[in-house]
């Protein structure tokens, strides 16, 4: 089975959706992807040992967190290897020799939807229809080949599926891109030439005073920057958090070292997500 997996890749979508193309650039073009409906099915397909590798969102600059998936990693254990960031740039796709004048409905994840609001607004003659994927979405048109149906997704999925862009970059904000976790179920970081190390924890304190501002000094005593905080409930315990924290600074590193274990001292629960450094 080991050597069934090695170099697979598992993902949220089709080929051609935003995931698909943080694979590649975290992984290289010579990848065995495993594309999977959801998120929960990502995460299993690593646990069952049906992939080595799964790649995630897990935060967008428009949208914000992607809840579930912090969840995940905290149910999971698996370990951040890698991360990188991907412009998302929305284009409405067709079938060959659909007219825009005759476009009735855009099929995408929700959350594409939700980023072309202003396109919706513009043209209110097309309806637009929630789908698991953005790439799927194009995938579903052609295959059905509906008359009237267009997708929202990226030219990667145009390209793949035979898709014909009739409007390019549709999005409200062009400043839009998505954070990508690559994850191992054992500890591995990918090699990478540039960019600050990274590592990634999550925590919980008591619920007192001040316990959070104590567990934030650990950092801010050594002269460690944080780059990201995110609170989740805490399961079984209404009204009381997980803390989800990176900080610029590698695992190892006597400081992040020191700071962790002054922590480790004030915390009910302390976990090491992983230690990486980013891939441009």
């Amino acid at each position: 089975m080991p050597g069934d997996v090695k170099g697979r890749v598992a993902f949220q979508g089709e080929r051609g959706a935003f995931s698909y193309k943080a694979a590649l650039k975290l992984l290289g073009n010579n990848i065995r992807d495993l594309p999977c409906a959801s998120f929960q099915d990502v995460f299993d397909a690593v646990n069952g040992e049906k992939a080595a590798y799964a790649v995630i969102p897990i935060e967008n600059t428009l949208h914000g967190s992607i809840h579930e998936n912090y969840d995940h990693l905290l149910e999971y254990g698996f370990r951040i290897s890698g991360e990188t960031k991907v412009r998302i740039a929305h284009h409405l796709i067709v079938r060959p020799g659909v007219r825009f004048r005759d476009v009735r409905r855009a099929f995408s994840h929700p959350v594409a939807l939700n980023q072309c609001r202003l396109f919706f607004q513009k043209h209110s003659h097309i309806e637009a229809v929630s789908f698991y994927d953005t790439a799927g979405s194009v995938k579903m048109i052609t295959e059905r080949e509906e008359p009237n149906a267009a997708a929202i997704a990226s030219e990667a999925a145009a390209e793949i599926f035979g898709g014909t862009i009739l409007r390019r970059n549709i999005e409200d904000n062009s400043r839009n891109f998505t954070r990508f976790f690559l994850l191992t179920k054992q500890a591995k970081t990918l090699p990478s030439s540039s960019g600050a190390w990274k590592t990634s924890i999550v925590f919980s304190t008591k619920n007192v005073a001040g316990a959070l501002f104590k567990a934030m000094a650990c950092f801010a005593l050594r002269d460690l920057n944080l780059s990201k905080i995110e609170s989740r409930p805490l399961r079984n315990k209404p009204w009381e958090y997980l803390f989800y924290v990176d900080v610029l600074g590698r695992s190892d590193d006597i400081i992040v070292q020191n700071a962790l274990g002054h922590l480790g001292e004030m915390t009910e629960f302390l976990r090491v997500l992983g230690s990486y450094r980013p891939t441009p």
